[in-house]
């Protein structure tokens, strides 16, 4: 790739405040890219919470990749995934979105994607599938899985 095909590329990020659309440079992101609908960050590496529109706009419009974790507030195992989600979205801020889905609150989102278990984490790229894991992982586990999916 030569450094001009390099300066053109661009990831299309959800805000996670109120889900606009943002074209950020990929020489950019490192920068703390503002919203120019409400001029929060939109990489905050920090997991967001989404329903069915959010939804659309963060993993199926969006080309930055999204991990999301379905789960419920009452599952013993979710609430042990919650940190090791929160620390992946510091670590990868750049490069992922970390999203959750409470199946209590979105059983459509749910039966969309035949969550029979939680926790149950589904990696998208560019609105696809690209790998599912269910049940809770540690921290290394987590990085080893996401790192063989993303390629």
């Amino acid at each position: 790739m030569n450094a001009q095909t390099q300066a053109t590329e661009a990831v299309i990020a959800a805000c996670p405040h109120c889900h606009a659309l943002v074209r950020v440079p990929v020489e950019r992101l490192q920068e703390q890219p503002k919203c120019p609908q409400c001029k929060a960050q939109i990489l905050t590496g920090e997991p967001v919470a989404l329903d069915a529109a959010s939804f659309a706009a963060h993993v199926e419009h969006a080309t930055l990749p999204v991990l999301v974790d379905f789960w419920a507030p009452w599952c013993g195992p979710c609430r042990m995934m919650a940190p090791v989600l929160d620390r992946a979205a510091a670590q990868r801020a750049t490069g992922l979105r970390v999203a959750k889905v409470n199946t209590d609150e979105q059983p459509q989102l749910a039966g969309r994607f035949g969550i029979r278990s939680i926790p149950t984490l589904i990696l998208f790229r560019n609105g696809r599938e690209l790998a599912r894991q269910s049940g809770a992982l540690d921290g290394s586990s987590l990085a080893r899985w996401l790192d063989h999916a993303l390629g």
